[in-house]
């Protein structure tokens, strides 16, 4: 994934394509940042899900600017923000569909037999393992929260088996 940032950079300075080369900048820093972070602390580096968290963090930094600069009315500061998201997504794995996370996250309850809110670091470990990089785990978190909040509170028919699993 590196090489590809690398690579797109390279073109976007022969396009002269200035946003497109600041941004695959802000994209290589903050590689770097975390990669010196990891070194550091004695790891040999970050991984390609690393650099997919690090991806998936500037565009949700992004979309919440560009949210913030539209409700101030600076809608050209909003347009450069998601011009912005969308040069990031490009090198993220295929994202699943609102729907289809959703239905994993679903799946994954069930699976994993969760009950209430205490089990919403179970959901999340699991999808984190299944999915590495295909979703947007801040939702999912969310998606995971509201069916977890929903079983804990109409979910008190199954008390003996709950107590049981304790």
């Amino acid at each position: 994934m590196r090489d590809r940032i690398n690579a797109a950079l390279k073109d976007a300075q022969d396009e002269g394509d200035k946003r497109r080369c600041a941004t695959l900048r802000l994209v290589q820093t903050a590689v770097k940042d975390r990669e010196t972070s990891a070194r550091e602390h004695g790891e040999d580096g970050v991984t390609e899900a690393e650099v997919v968290e690090i991806l998936q963090k500037m565009i949700r930094q992004r979309e919440t600017s560009a949210v913030e600069f539209e409700s101030s009315g600076q809608l050209d500061l909003a347009e450069q923000e998601r011009v912005e998201q969308e040069i990031i997504r490009e090198f993220l794995p295929p994202q699943l569909s609102d729907e289809e996370v959703k239905a994993l996250c679903e799946d994954t309850v069930k699976e994993i037999d969760a009950r209430g809110l205490r089990d919403i670091g179970r959901c999340m470990s699991e999808l984190k393992a299944r999915y590495p990089g295909k979703m947007d785990f801040v939702q999912a978190s969310c998606f995971v929260k509201d069916m977890l909040r929903s079983n804990g509170s109409n979910g008190h028919q199954s008390g003996t088996e709950e107590a049981g699993n304790g």
